[in-house]
Formats: C-alpha cells, structure tokens, sequence
C-alpha cells in the first residue's frame, strides 16, 4: 500500500478523535461553562451540524481544486476549528467552534476516499479506502480514551489543543507524502450533481441513513449501559469505549477485502448481522464477559457496513464520485443524530437501558431492506467490482500519458499523477 495511504488514516486519527472525544467530555465542559449536561449535549450535535452542512457545501465549492490541496485546506479548517474550540471564551463560542471543526469532516473523507482509490491497482480499492477509514477506528480505541484522560486532569481545552496538534502532523503527512492529482477535464460542480441524483447513489445514502442509524442508537448511550445494565463501574466506561472501538477496526480490516471480492453480499451480510447482534444485545448484557464480547461484535459487525457503502456510491456515481462519497458521511451523521433520538426516546419512554438495542435492529432491518431494494433495482448485474468504475477516471488518463510516454503504465501512480 502507499505511504499516502498513512497520511490519510493519520488525518482520519484527528477527525476520530474530535468526533467522539465530545461525549466523554459534556461533564468537564459542563462544570467549566456553568451549563447543564443536556445543554453540553448539544456540542455533539453541533459537530454532527457541521458535517452534514460541510459535506455537500465545501465539496462543491472545491470541485475544481486540485486533490491534494483540497486535502490540505479541510486538514488546516479542521485545525482551525479545533483551536478555535480550544480558546472558547464561552459557551457560544465553543458551539461553533464545534461546528467549524465538522465543516471539513465529510468534504475530506468524500475527497480523501476517492483519493485512495486512485493511489492503487485495480482490485484493491476497497481495502485502500478502508486503510484510511482504519484511522477512524484506532481513534475509538486510543484517540478518544487518551483524549478524554487528558480532558479529565488538564482540562477540556487540552484535550482539543492536543488535536490541533495531530492536525498539523497530518498536513505535514500530506503534504509530503500524497501525490500532486490533476483535476479532471469534466469534474464540475453540475456533474457531480447529477451523479448525486443517481437512483443507486440515493438509495445507497438511505441505506447508511437506516442501517447506521442501529449502530449509533446503542453506541450513545454505551456509557450508561456499562454502569446501570453490565453493572460495571464508571472506571470501566473507558474499557467498554476501547473494545468498541477494537472492534470498529476489525470491522474495517475485515470489510476492505470482502469489499474488494463481492460488494453488496458484504453489505447485505453485514447489515443483517448487525440486526442479530442488536436483538441479542438485551438477552446477554447482564452477564458481564458476554456483554464485553457482544461490544465488540457489535463495533465489527456496525464498522462493517460502512466500506461497501462507501464504495457503492462511488461506484455508481461513475466518473463523478466525490459529493456522493461526501454526502454519505452526512448520511452517516444523520444517523448518529437519529440513532441517538430514537434511542433516547426508548429510554424516556420507561422500556430500559437496553431498549436502543432492540430500536437499533429494527433500524438495521430497515436499512437492510432499503439495500436489497437497491440491489434488485440494479440494472448493472456486475455489481461486485467496486472498482470498476471508480479507476475509471484513472485508467483513461493513464492511457493518454501512455501515448506519449512509453514508461507509463495502466495501473502506475507514477505514469498517472504528477509529484
């Protein structure tokens, strides 16, 4: 695999960590800013704000900048956004702090996604994609517990000082280790909406609406459960985060590949275990090591999903990936917003703890109907090459330069992209 691969995964660490460190943070934020809890909730919203209005909006607006310097302006709004977090007078302040540092979230993984696809061959996209997507996951087991330990003795402005930090090492990563990509003749901001209008392109971005949606009605409020379901103490919330997040990564590891071999069979068989794992949830959470098990599961099943859906919407968005890529990380915050509404409405409806896990596969169910739908609909009966398509781009401009270079080759980053 290219070295720029690790630059992405250690961009995706950053962002990893600033999404989720939040919730570990609402009451040290809370005591400092003289608010409620609840009212600190919305700081997690705020950032999940940011990446659904992000995604398509910045997108857009670099539609015609070159790859990699589109990279390196999300990474420096992410640090912007993070320092600007940091040096919160107030509460206000903090809020679209929050918000700004989600601005870049969705816009980079959408750029960043197609980025890896073209660093390699053909038939190894969906692993490249899900390498980067592996920073995501070690932040859940090392970014947010380290970063919510920091918050807890420092204070809270340490912890999103540290993350402007990664920031900067992630734009230097970038800088020196990804390629100088051309823009494409056709990439336009028209093209790329039209390809958003594809049928499969939306019907794709439902499907993580719905079926990520289960994943986040438990992931929530995980930490409650560790202490009034799995009878656990709060010292062993952090632990319960970790092993989530371990399984996340297996998740990731184990999606590249299956993607790369047959793309809707792993979706559909990961959605559908998803659904398993979340009716079961309720039956074993009492009885501590299976609860323990069945969290990890449950971040390698959820985690799972996500490759194929990525590499879906790229897929049938054609030679127009980039806002399709990006808008399914709005999809995916629409449904951390929603799983986590739903979730909680079980909650205060009086149905217990463990109610979200039961909401949660009914969401997945759902999801998985929405992509076996999609998957019927299809007219294109060689859907397992997710590749395909996205290389496209690549293969065309690799042939040009073979014309007037004999030294380059079809699947070459050297005879495609310029350094």
């Amino acid at each position: 695999m290219p070295l720029a691969l690790l630059a992405l995964a250690v961009s995706a660490f950053g962002i990893g960590t600033t999404e989720f460190v939040m919730m570990g943070l609402l009451p040290n934020v809370a005591d400092d800013l003289d608010t409620s809890v609840p009212t600190a909730g919305y700081l997690v919203s705020a950032y999940a704000i940011g990446v659904v209005l992000g995604a398509p909006l910045l997108t857009g607006l670099g539609s015609r900048v070159p790859r990699k310097k589109m990279l390196l302006l999300l990474m420096a709004l992410f640090t912007v956004g993070n320092l600007a977090s940091a040096l919160a007078p107030d509460f206000g302040w903090l809020l679209a702090g929050r918000v700004l540092a989600g601005l870049p979230h969705g816009a980079f993984f959408g750029v960043g996604a197609v980025v890896a696809a073209r660093l390699v061959s053909e038939g190894r996209q969906a692993r490249a994609v899900a390498t980067m997507f592996l920073g995501l996951t070690v932040a859940n087991i090392v970014g947010v517990p380290a970063a919510t330990l920091l918050g807890q003795h420092l204070g809270w402005r340490a912890t999103f000082l540290v993350v402007a930090v990664i920031g900067l090492a992630a734009m230097a990563a970038l800088a020196r280790l990804v390629p100088r990509i051309p823009v494409e003749a056709h990439q336009d901001v028209r093209r790329e909406l039209r390809a958003l209008g594809n049928r499969q392109v939306l019907l794709g971005l439902l499907t993580a609406v719905f079926g990520f949606a289960g994943v986040f009605a438990v992931y929530s409020y995980l930490s409650a459960m560790t202490t009034k379901a799995m009878g656990f103490g709060e010292s062993s919330v952090t632990l319960v985060l970790a092993l989530f997040g371990i399984g996340m990564t297996l998740g990731a590891l184990a999606a590249g590949p299956l993607t790369d071999r047959a793309l809707r069979p792993t979706l559909y068989g990961s959605l559908g275990a998803l659904a398993v794992v979340l009716v079961a949830f309720p039956f074993t959470v009492h009885v501590q090591w299976a609860a323990l098990v069945m969290v990890v599961l449950l971040g390698g099943v959820g985690f799972m999903t996500t490759t194929p859906l990525q590499m879906l919407v790229m897929n049938k968005a054609k030679d127009a990936p980039t806002l399709a890529s990006a808008s399914n990380h709005s999809a995916f915050n629409l449904a951390n917003a929603g799983g986590a509404w739903l979730g909680g409405v079980a909650i205060a409806a009086g149905w217990g703890w463990t109610s979200p896990a039961l909401v949660g596969a009914v969401l997945a169910v759902i999801g998985l109907a929405i992509a076996a739908t999609a998957g019927f609909l299809d007219r294109d009966r060689d859907p397992e090459k997710p590749s395909r398509v996205v290389a496209g781009g690549l293969r065309t401009r690799a042939r040009k330069s073979a014309d007037s270079s004999p030294s380059a080759t079809p699947h070459s980053p050297s005879g495609t992209f310029t350094s």
